[in-house]
This record gives structure tokens, sequence and C-alpha cells, in this order.
């Protein structure tokens, strides 16, 4: 892991980060050597081999996201059912429509579900092409890291970080689901490269190119992309070329850019009248700025509801069971006297095609419900239960790692060559902060830690997946720790005494980490004395020989890596949960398929099959009261939608507006119960409860009475009830 050097010297080009031309990415082109024109420059076969361990973390990285990726079916059904209304129009596209009639749009930017449409549109619907281009977002983003790292750090460590990264838990987890967390991570790390060049050069049109690339990111999952922000923006500001106010400036229209590219979409909803669009989802007043600083934002730091402890049972969108057993009552009067034929079956011809899918699949021996959120909001957070399993593997091993690159900058400080771009003079104090591992700290280790403070302090929703977002930081700094750890313990004795000090520490800390997590999780237990004699042995041989520093620092820290690449690999074994992706060969697995399992399946079919041959709406043949009631109906080719968005209780729709859409024939069937309908629905689902029929679940040949609350109501000739009650 030390074959490239990552002290900094007056007589090395790396001093000031540019790298020698072999470190240079595919494509790049080193400062001060200019290509001749009409000659096509190709790279030098030295510099291939220097980087021939890259496709093996590549292909590894393609294994872990990919192997079995089919079991995962629609992963994330509310992801995928947005996704297949979007390939009905263009409108819907546009606003990211969650139903095919354009009610509600889905609870997120559109840029990661546009990539999966185009994929979708490319290839076909199928639960592959929307899976796969995350899975290829996952092996970019391991690529594009080692890039940035190999820079500034050397071919070793950017090994070591690379393959961190491809074998982070919840990093593989979440490349395996169809959710937004793949691509915004690719962006992010991209941002990072992109600052680190801007940082070096200091060129304004880099540092802009950065802030769009914060900008798409922010189109992906809105506030959380600016979390790289502070990393970024002190980096620059310490570390680039130019004067402070030049810096400065430079800052200033680069934030500019990136807001105008954060919020062009937005403006585009908000400046779109609310009846010619779809009602932005999970917001409280059909405004993408209110889903944005609310919902996505603010409570989700703060506290909101559908958060921990804060769901209350509220009436409003599920039928009680008192009036469940008088209309049971009332309808096997009629049978008895004979008025009441029963259903017949509906022709093949008359059924919408469902979209492609392999068989669901029951998965026994886990856990019978997901792990929604993390602890309690406190400083171990990250090693607690939900996330720690995760995350917490390499955190260790990632701080020390920051805190030894640190002390390498401190310690030697010999001055660089000044970059071309800089035109500054050299001077001891412009050699401190131009330097590249500085740069590097700033940039991904401050990531890391603005990433593990917010996971680890805020009080509202935190989905274990969320920790996704921690795995650049933490690979960075772990492989950019491994090289700083040999090049402190092959210095002098002081050097080498902090050295030895701080892998000490990084070893003592990832191994009790790494020795809790196995017994807790009940995952190969066996392996922790192998990880305790293998790092003792490894140390010992350390701190024997100064000349054995690179083979026992990458001992280590192959050793430290068994756990967590084993643990990523659990995702094989059973298909994703996708709403809640996560590793362990315990944790909640999904089904595949449509999302639902077989039991499911056949309500969800006798469903649609009584729906679609009794005169359904034109545009919506069925309305729920949340989306993921919804998702497999959709999936399976029914032209469904919900009320109440996501969680059930957006005031998209009120009694006046259902009435209305009856009246022109878009809708009849309105469906309560089911899921989040315990937290109040919205005007819609109570005016139906008071003004609409109740079909009986016998009426519809539902496999079983009442199924999770499911309540089918026929609301054909009720409009001015409707209207009226709402």
């Amino acid at each position: 892991m030390s074959d490239v050097p990552l002290q900094a010297s007056a007589a090395t080009p790396q001093a000031v980060g540019v790298g020698t031309p072999e470190e240079h990415a595919p494509g790049e082109e080193s400062p001060g050597r200019r290509r001749p024109r009409g000659r096509l420059a190709l790279p030098a076969p030295r510099s291939l081999l220097r980087h021939a361990g890259l496709p093996f973390v590549l292909a590894l990285s393609a294994v872990l996201n990919m192997k079995n990726l089919s079991q995962n079916g629609y992963a994330n059904i509310f992801y995928s059912a947005g996704d297949k209304s979007m390939l009905r129009s263009l409108h819907n596209f546009l606003f990211a429509s969650f139903d095919p009639g354009g009610l509600v749009t889905v609870d997120k930017p559109p840029l990661a579900l546009w990539v999966q449409v185009t994929s979708a549109k490319l290839f076909g619907f199928s639960p592959l092409s929307l899976l796969v281009p995350e899975a290829i977002a996952g092996v970019l983003a391991v690529a594009l890291l080692y890039f940035i790292l190999v820079r500034r750090v050397g071919v070793g460590g950017a090994l070591a970080g690379s393959l961190a990264l491809a074998v982070f838990p919840s990093f593989v987890a979440v490349s395996r689901d169809n959710g937004v967390d793949p691509l915004l991570i690719l962006l992010l790390v991209a941002a990072c490269g992109l600052g680190l060049r801007a940082i070096e050069s200091g060129r304004w049109r880099t540092l802009i190119a950065c802030g769009v690339i914060v900008g798409l990111a922010f189109n992906t999952k809105t506030l959380a992309a600016y979390l790289v922000v502070p990393a970024i923006a002190l980096g620059f500001l310490i570390c680039a070329p130019g004067s402070v106010w030049r810096r400065l400036a430079q800052l200033l229209v680069a934030g500019l850019v990136m807001l105008a590219v954060s919020f062009a979409w937005i403006a585009l909803v908000e400046l779109t009248p609310a009846s010619k669009r779809p009602y932005v989802g999970s917001s409280t007043n059909n405004t993408e700025l209110g889903l944005t600083f609310e919902y996505n934002g603010v409570g989700r730091v703060e506290g909101q509801s559908g958060g921990p402890n804060s769901v209350v049972v509220k009436p409003g969108a599920y039928v009680p069971a008192a009036r469940q057993l008088a209309v049971d009552t009332a309808t096997a009067h009629t049978r008895a006297g004979g008025t009441v034929a029963p259903a017949a079956d509906a022709p093949a011809a008359a059924l919408p095609t469902p979209a492609p899918v392999s068989p669901a699949k029951v998965v026994k021996g886990r856990e019978k419900d997901p792990i929604p959120f993390g602890e309690s909001p406190k400083p171990l957070r990250l090693f607690g239960t939900g996330l720690g399993d995760q995350a917490g593997w390499l955190l260790p091993f990632a701080l020390f790692g920051l805190i030894g690159l640190l002390a390498l900058v401190l310690i030697d400080r010999r001055a660089p060559e000044p970059s071309p771009a800089a035109r500054e003079p050299r001077s001891s104090s412009f050699a401190w902060r131009r330097d590249p591992r500085l740069a590097t700290a700033l940039v991904l280790g401050g990531w890391f830690v603005v990433e593990a403070a917010v996971l680890s302090l805020s009080k509202g929703i935190v989905h274990p997946y969320y920790v996704s977002a921690l795995g650049p930081g933490t690979a960075a700094m772990a492989g950019a720790g491994t090289v700083a750890f040999v090049e402190l313990a092959r210095g002098s004795l002081p050097r080498r005494i902090l050295g030895l000090a701080l892998v000490a520490c990084a070893l003592a800390s990832t191994g009790l980490a790494e020795a809790v997590l196995m017994h807790r999780e009940h995952y190969i237990v066996w392996y922790v004395p192998v990880l305790a004699v293998g790092c003792a042995v490894a140390f010992c041989a350390l701190v024997a020989s100064r000349r054995l520093a690179g083979p026992a620092v990458a001992l280590m820290f192959l050793l430290v890596l068994v756990a967590p690449a084993a643990y990523a690999s659990t995702t094989w074994l059973a298909p994703v949960e996708g709403t809640f992706p996560v590793a362990g060969p315990h944790a909640f697995a999904g089904t595949g398929g449509y999302g639902v399992d077989e039991h499911d399946l056949a309500i969800d079919h006798a469903l649609l099959v009584y729906v679609v041959t009794h005169d359904p709406g034109s545009r919506w043949a069925l309305l729920s009261v949340a989306s993921d009631t919804s998702s497999p109906l959709i999936l399976m080719g029914l032209d469904a939608g919900a009320l109440g968005g996501y969680s059930g209780t957006d005031p998209a729709v009120d009694g006046p507006e259902l009435a209305r859409m009856l009246a022109h024939r878009e809708a009849r069937y309105v469906l309560l119960g089911g899921e989040y309908s315990l937290r109040g629905g919205n005007l819609a689902t109570k005016a139906v409860l008071r003004a609409c029929k109740e079909l009986p679940p016998s009426a519809w040949h539902s496999p079983v009475a009442y199924p999770y609350g499911l309540v089918l109501f026929d609301c054909a000739g009720d409009e001015k009830a409707l209207a009226a009650a709402g």
C-alpha cells in the first residue's frame, strides 16, 4: 500500500496534488504538458500496470451489486410504480407522477427516477431495467473514488479506499435497490473530485462545474446533497490559490450556480398552475419548496410526523369493525333471499397486462419486521441497532485515518513547487495550505465528519439505509489513513512513535467495534479470534521493522475488511426489502416480485378483476388511501392511484374534488384501509366513509374477509353526497 509515497516534496509534482502522468485518470492531461495537435495520446504501459489492481476491485463491486439481482423483483415498489407511470406520458415524466392518472407525485426530485425510466424505455420495463442502473452507479462511484485518491495519496491508498467502499454493507444494499441513493452518492463523489481539482488549479470553471454537480445531486435527494458543501467550501477557502477575496468570489459564484441548478426543476413545478400538474406528494401545501424544506429537510433533523414515536392512530381512512359486521350481516340476509348472484369470472382479454416479474420468494429465518429507524440521537448512534451493522465496521479506522493524515500534514511541511495556475510566490505558509493531503482531508474527511454528525444527532427520520452516504468518506479516510500510517511508521523516532500509537488505536477500536457487531448480529463470530491474532501479528511486525510497515499495514487493513465484505455479501441470500434496503443474514427480507407475497397477490388480483370488469373510472380504475397499497396494482397493470399520497395523509383531494372526478367518470372505486390507513387519511377518505356504498369482500371474491382492513367502496352516483361531506 505504499508503492506511491504520500509525502510531498519540492522535487515531485505530487506536492501540489497534480500527480505524476501515470496517476491521472484516463483522458486527463498533466498540467504543464500539452498534447500535440492531431496526435492521439495513449496511456503509457507502465501507467496501466500501476492501475492493475483496479479491475479486480471493480469486479468485486460488480459481483456484490449484481449477483442474484433479479430476485429483488421491483424492490422499492413505490418508485417502480412511479417509473411505470412516468412511461405513460411526458407530463407524468416531467412532474414525476406516482400514478398513471397524474394525481400525486413521488416524494423526491425526479433525476434518479428519470435515469430508471430512460433505462426502461430503452430496454423495456422490467425489474432489471430499473435495478441495473443503480448497481452500475455503485460501481462507477467506486471507480471514481479510486481516481480521486490515486492523484493525491497514491495507488496503494486509492486501492484501499475503493475496496473499502466496494464492501461497505449499506452501500452494497442500496446499490441493489431502485432508490435514489446510488445516484446521489455517485454525484457527490464526483463533486468532491471536482472540488479537489478546483482547489489544485484555482480555475473558475472547475469550481462552477462542482456547483453544477451538487445541484444535480440536489435534484436527486434535495438537501441531503448539501451535506458535502461545507467540506468543499472549507477546503477551497483554505487550500486554493489566489487571494482570500478571489477565493470568496469564486465560492460565491459557484454557490449561485449550484442554487440555480438545484432549484431549476422546482421553479418549473412552482410556476405551473396546481390544476395543470399532480399534487406534490408528501407536502402539506402542494409546493416543492414545502416538500424540500419541511418533509425532506428540517423534519428529517428536528422530527416530524411518521418519524420515531410520532404516529398516532386516527379514524378517517379505515372502516370500523362494527360497520364491517353490519355490512356482512346485511349481505348475508340479501344472499339468503336469493337476490345476489355471484360475480362471474372475467375473460383474460379484459384484464390489463402485468409487468414482467419473477415469482415472489419466501425466505425463512429472518426478522419478522424491518428496522425502520436508528436508535435515539446520541454520539455512538452509528454503532447502535439498525445503523451499526450497516456502517459501523470501519468508522473507527476511518476516524484515526483522518487524524493520521492531518498529523502527517502538520509534521511534514516541505515547500512544494507552486502550481502553474497559482502564480503566487513560494513561501512556507503557501506550502502549508497548498499541500494536497490537507485538501483531501478537508474535503473527503470533512464530508465524512459532517455526515456522521448529522446522522448521529438528527431527531427525525433516519432510516438505516441513510448511512450509505457515509460510505465514500469512510472509505476515503480509511484508504488515505493506511498510507499515512505507513509513512509515519517509516519515519524518524517521533514520527514512528506517533504512527504506532495511531495504528494501535485504530486496530483496537476497529477490532472492538467489529467484535461487538459480529456477536450482536450472530454472524461469523468464529472470525473474532482470527481478527485479533492476525492484527496482533501484523502490529508486532510493524513494531519490529520499519521495512515491514507497508506489508504489515496492508495485512491489518485486509483483515478488518473481511467482516464487512462478508456481511455485504449476505444481500445475495434474499430479496432486498425495497423500502428499507439493508445487509445482514437475519434482516427482514423482501419478497421480490411485485413486492407482496403470494397471499397478498391473490387479494390484489381479486380486486383487479372485479374493478376492471365492473365499469371502472376512465382515469383511475381504483383509488386507495396510500401509495404502497396501489403500487402492486399499478405494476400489475391497473390504473390505480392514491388519494393521500405515500403516507395516506396528503391533502391532495377533498370531497368536492372527488365528486368532480366521479362526475367526469374519471373515477368510481375507492379502497379504504391498507397501508398507513390508521394515520387518519384526508378529507376525501373521510367523505367516502360518509357518502359511498361499501361492498362486502364476498362481492369481489376476496380470499380473506377484510384483509388488512381493506374495504372496497363504489361511489357511482354519490357525487352530491361526496361534495356535501367533504
